[in-house]
């Protein structure tokens, strides 16, 4: 029987050299990631130094063009960050965020000045909302970008600003200084829909009307960064392209302030999958998606929704009898993109307690993580460990396996060493738990309303603080009573906000390792000289300018 497939695989084959051909004709659109910065501003985002070289590492490799690192005048772990990716970088240009003055330029560049390609992306408040901030006229305003963008081109060739605000901004007042900008010598202009608020039609209207009315236009590129409030983050993105914006300020799965920013993975695959109406390109490989996704998934502890476009858990999952029906004959009758085109394997193989490390290794490789030596041994051991409990090892089982490997720092301050609860109808519930402080152990225990009010007690009894829970949430990993149970904990001390998460096919043991996660987190944030709730109120302590983009 003829296969009908073949006669369309070998179309596509005759095709593709043509359609490589055509793509390499169309016109370029960069990506700026800015999820180290924009990204990590989430309440409860914060990460480690080396989870954002990791990150970073995975950016570069992936084909970003543009990597925003951070804001180095925020604390001295920001501008390490941003300077040690700086020094790391193959390929990206590496961009450092200021503020427009020129302590914040000056610390800027010393932070980006070691890269291949280094950025000095400035910004300020355009709108009259923003102006009103630092009590600027409109011709101080003016004067103020002159001075700060000349000052950051006679340090750096690429210099980035942004009108903060722009889409709430008067549109010849928009024009006056974007022209400003062009002429001290600003390369790329960026176009903030900074709330959230414009609609695709007014955003390819906006760009569409600074390239023919600003002077020296069509020598710079423009970039949109969009923000999710109304749903509308990728439609706005993509519709700024279209009239003429070559960049695309973006971060993995859309994370950032409030409900977020354009989704990287989003924009990517939307001009991919519909090049016919989108023709544009990029240097992206779609295939590192889902790895970057899940790993600042795990670092941020904000768990990807299951109906995200492109990196949910459902994106790919067909449930329907007609869909799966329609799906054995034909993928194409409800997939418009194979799941290879983003790192995730096509099947499902089971894993076992008589699997190998090879196996491993490879079923690991499938889902898209490369792991050393030493980090696939730790893996392996918990593997076994969790195969032994349960009759089926899955993909879901091994992600949650290896992302809970990446919250349980042999450096942390607090480490779950041992814990036993009783419970059961006869109450109070009880917790009797060992935690490791500082490379020391204690031991105490507790009662409570149930056991995770128990075991939480404990923790606190041990580690006295005044963090609050704000949330507490359980979901199972996969099916079947003896499934993982993937635990999200977010706890609240002084306007600091950290996030945790752990899995584990106890419950309990899992809630107190979110808990305990949370607050290694909240601990490292204390450390640092200027936490998260400080470095955005720096944007208004200054006088010279308005607030955070």
């Amino acid at each position: 029987m003829t296969d009908p497939a073949a006669p369309r695989a070998a179309k596509a084959q005759t095709d593709q050299p043509r359609a490589a051909k055509a793509q390499t004709d169309q016109p370029r659109v960069l990506i700026f990631d800015t999820t180290l910065r924009d990204g990590e501003q989430s309440p409860g985002a914060t990460m480690t130094h080396t989870e954002k070289m990791e990150i970073a590492t995975l950016l570069d490799e992936m084909g970003v063009d543009i990597i925003e690192a951070g804001f180095p005048i925020a604390s001295e772990g920001d501008f390490a960050a941003v300077s040690e990716i700086a020094k790391l970088s193959q390929t990206a240009t590496i961009c450092g965020l200021a503020r427009a003055n020129f302590k914040d330029i000056d610390r800027c560049w010393d932070a980006v000045r070691h890269a291949k390609s280094p950025r000095i992306h400035t910004f300020i408040g355009t709108s009259p909302l923003h102006r009103a901030i630092p009590n600027l006229d409109m011709d101080q305003m003016a004067d103020r970008i002159h001075e700060t963008v000349t000052h950051a081109r006679n340090l750096c060739d690429n210099v980035q600003w942004s009108p903060m605000d722009a889409t709430r901004t008067e549109h010849d007042y928009l024009c006056r200084t974007v022209e400003i900008a062009i002429k001290a010598g600003a390369t790329t202009i960026n176009i903030p829909d900074t709330v959230g608020y414009t609609a695709p039609r007014e955003s390819s209207n906006l760009i569409r009307m600074l390239l023919e009315r600003v002077p020296g236009a069509d020598t710079i590129i423009f970039a949109t960064h969009c923000h999710n409030d109304l749903g509308m983050a990728t439609a706005n993105a993509l519709a700024a392209v279209e009239a003429g914006a070559r960049q695309i300020e973006c971060t993995i799965n859309g994370l950032g302030e409030r409900a977020g920013n354009t989704a990287l993975e989003e924009v990517v695959m939307a001009m991919k999958v519909r090049n016919d109406i989108l023709p544009y390109r990029t240097r992206i490989d779609t295939t590192k998606i889902m790895n970057l996704s899940r790993k600042v998934s795990s670092v941020s502890g904000f768990a990807v929704q299951f109906n995200k476009a492109i990196v949910g858990k459902n994106a790919f999952a067909h449930e329907s009898g007609i869909h799966q029906d329609g799906m054995l004959k034909n993928a194409e009758t409800f997939e418009i993109m194979r799941p290879q085109d983003i790192g995730l394997a096509d099947t499902s193989l089971v894993m076992g307690k008589h699997s190998g490390r090879a196996a491993l290794r490879a079923k690991l490789r499938d889902l898209g993580y490369e792991m050393a030596d030493n980090q696939l041994n730790d893996v392996f051991v918990r593997f076994k460990a969790l195969a032994d409990r349960k009759k089926e090892v899955f993909d879901d089982d091994l992600i949650a396996l290896v992302q809970d490997q990446g919250t349980q720092e042999a450096h942390d301050t607090l480490q779950v060493k041992r814990l036993r609860v009783v419970c059961g109808t006869d109450g109070p519930q009880e917790a009797e738990l060992t935690l490791t402080i500082d490379g020391v152990d204690y031991s105490i225990d507790a009662t409570g309303d149930g056991p995770v009010d128990a075991a939480f007690k404990a923790v606190k009894m041990l580690y006295p603080h005044h963090a609050a829970l704000q949330l507490y949430q359980v979901s199972a990993v996969t099916e079947g009573t003896d499934a993982q149970a993937t635990v999200s904990v977010r706890i609240e001390e002084d306007g600091r906000i950290a996030t945790g998460s752990s899995a584990d096919t106890d419950t309990i043991v899992a809630s107190v390792k979110a808990y305990v996660n949370a607050l290694n987190r909240l601990i490292q944030r204390r450390q640092k000289s200027a936490p998260d709730s400080d470095v955005k109120s720096i944007y208004y302590k200054d006088s010279s300018h308005s607030g955070v983009k």
